[in-house]
């Protein structure tokens, strides 16, 4: 993956990130990413009954193959704010679009920050007008726009590729994202906008998306809360290639897809609100698919493996309970348990180990990895969490006030 300095822009974008007066703290809040050609779309949203009003305007969207950009705003997620935030959240389409002379519905929306509260809309058409202003094809453009997208974020999010054809066209990928509290599994308070100049019809790209969120974005919790504005959106303009992917070719951009959105989505949890730790979960040799997420699920939202990662603490029965009451049917003897590669537990019997060894060894690496070994069948996942602090409670104590 690139840094900023080494980001290539896809062919055909621009971006922007202002401030328009959303956020108190004056910080950044109204991003623009926009295509001079029509995109294919796919997107993947949020499972909570109680979805954003963006939300629902995306959904009715995509997979689509004529979009033009994607307007954001930071500080108010217009969630749950009823017809009212409906019709504000097309409004604000309708702005966006009317700056580059489109459609409102080629634009999609998405929004993050405090719920509850009807969007400052005399300050959304002023950051609208400013963003599209402001609009450059340059690495600036989504730099700040990777800022404008973030509330309780520390650092901006983003992951960009490259691939090469077999006909030698030159494809780029990229992605800004942010999320760093409210993350929980099947997505989470997180945005991620993707752009590609590939050329690849919606079902496919849908297709895609829809693999890589999977192994992802899906695959992260910092506290097991699903938000309301959950959303993944990707444009794909075409601009890079003469026909579109296939054979081998989309081979290769399905599996960097799925590696820029595996690189953005550690970045959440390892931004987690207060987070000392990153803790990376592998539940290894299940039965399915469904029976190691369960588990793995179990294990990165209890609250007890969180705090005993935090203060560096092997208490390795926290792990093992919380794998056995994640509702799948196995037997104690069937598991195996290593921290930081320090073997615990093997099959139902504890071993012995250096307590004081283990102890310094998480205290010293902000990274941690849990490692849950089942002898049941050959499935593996992985899955990405932190753990939870002080600093946590404090910042969501006092979020609203």
């Amino acid at each position: 993956m690139e840094t900023w300095a080494q980001l290539a822009i896809p062919k055909g974008f621009r971006a922007a990130g202002i401030t328009c007066g959303i956020k108190e703290s004056g910080k950044k809040d109204m991003a623009f990413i926009v295509s001079d050609h029509p995109c294919t779309a796919a997107g993947t949203f949020t499972l909570n009954r109680v979805a954003a009003a963006p939300v629902q305007w995306d959904r009715a969207l995509v997979p689509k193959n004529d979009m033009r950009g994607i307007v954001v705003n930071s500080g108010n997620a217009n969630a749950a704010t009823g017809q009212k935030g409906l019709d504000n959240a097309t409004r604000m389409a309708s702005l966006a679009a009317r700056e580059i002379d489109c459609r409102a519905d080629q634009v999609l929306v998405a929004s993050t920050g405090v719920i509850g509260h009807q969007l400052p809309m005399d300050k959304i058409a002023t950051g609208v007008d400013m963003a599209a202003k402001a609009l450059t094809s340059e690495v600036d453009g989504f730099r700040d726009a990777s800022h404008a997208i973030m509330t309780t974020d520390t650092v901006p999010k983003v992951a960009g590729t490259t691939i090469r054809t077999a006909d030698g066209e030159i494809v780029h990928l990229l992605g800004i994202c942010k999320g760093a509290a409210m993350i929980g599994p099947r997505m989470a308070t997180m945005l991620a906008f993707l752009v590609t100049d590939a050329r690849i019809p919606e079902n496919l790209l849908q297709e895609a998306l829809s693999e890589a969120v999977d192994v992802s974005f899906n695959c992260i919790s910092v506290e097991g809360h699903a938000s309301t504005n959950d959303t993944v959106l990707i444009l794909a303009n075409g601009q890079a290639m003469a026909r579109p992917l296939h054979g081998s070719d989309l081979g290769m951009f399905r599996q960097a897809l799925r590696d820029v959105c595996e690189t953005l989505a550690r970045m959440i949890p390892g931004d987690g609100e207060g987070a000392t730790h990153r803790i990376t979960i592998d539940v290894e040799g299940c039965m399915n698919r469904d029976e190691a997420m369960a588990i793995a699920r179990a294990v990165a939202d209890s609250p007890l493996v969180k705090t005993a990662i935090h203060g560096a603490d092997p208490n390795w029965g926290r792990i093992v309970s919380a794998a056995g009451y994640a509702g799948v049917d196995f037997h104690e003897s069937e598991l195996c348990l290593k921290l930081n590669g320090f073997p615990l537990y093997h099959k139902g019997t504890p071993i012995d180990f250096d307590a004081a060894a283990v102890s310094k060894n998480i205290r010293d690496n902000r990274e941690t990895h849990i490692q849950l070994i089942f002898y049941r069948g050959g499935t593996h996942v992985r899955f990405w969490t932190c753990d939870l602090t002080a600093e946590y409670v404090h910042l969501n104590a006092d979020y609203t006030t």
